[in-house]
């Protein structure tokens, strides 16, 4: 998936007034929007599909799908019929798990995102130590869209140098959780911000804060 906006909003909102709200103020910014379970389990399932509609932006849903390959396809299928234009998928689960996401996208003709590692300070422990193996596994099975952190960019540059300049890497933890949109975007395509934006007192004055940042 290509981006015509670096900046990718984490629309981790749980109404959906809040949520076009904050949309209404920075959509001239904005040609993708990542929503997960928050906002989808307090809407339903039908807020993908209102948001893609009334917006008319990429929407990436954030479900880190990981359960065997039977369960993964419902899933997939499930999320993508309601309007999603892509997914993200764990990779620890294995080579069997995530090629049935992969197909089953595929059969929508929409995309998978594989998860090789996260944002947050827990990952160290248990997905760190495999996150390259599962970036590894992704080029074998000709993924072509990845998650790494922008939190860590020394595994963030690991990731790229793995999955090739060609694939298309998205960070989240921009922001709030201390990473830098910037430097992010020296390895990734596309970086996540949320709660810096949707909980900002102006969120288009803080998105604008942050695009000013990659110019500098």
């Amino acid at each position: 998936m290509k981006f015509k906006n670096s900046i990718i909003l984490a629309l981790d909102v749980e109404d959906k007034k809040n949520a076009y709200n904050i949309i209404d103020n920075i959509i001239d910014y904005l040609d993708c929007i990542k929503i997960g379970y928050p906002l989808t389990l307090a809407e339903g399932p039908d807020i993908i599909k209102s948001i893609k509609e009334d917006y008319d932006v990429n929407i990436i849903a954030d479900f880190k799908v990981a359960d065997i390959d039977a369960t993964n396809e419902k899933i997939v299928s499930t999320t993508l019929n309601w309007g999603a234009d892509a997914i993200i998928v764990h990779g620890f689960t294995g080579e069997d798990s995530v090629l049935a996401c992969k197909n089953a996208a595929e059969k929508l003709d929409k995309e998978i995102f594989l998860l090789t590692e996260m944002s947050h300070p827990g990952a160290d422990k248990f997905l760190k130590p495999v996150s390259l193996d599962i970036a590894q596994m992704g080029v074998e099975l000709g993924i072509t869209n990845y998650v790494a952190p922008a939190t860590k960019l020394d595994r963030l540059k690991k990731i790229r140098e793995i999955v090739g300049k060609d694939a298309s890497i998205i960070s989240p933890g921009v922001g709030f959780q201390g990473g830098n949109a910037k430097d992010t975007l020296k390895y990734a395509d596309g970086a996540i911000v949320g709660r810096s934006i949707y909980n900002a007192a102006n969120p288009k004055e803080s998105l604008e804060e942050i695009i000013a940042s990659i110019k500098d």
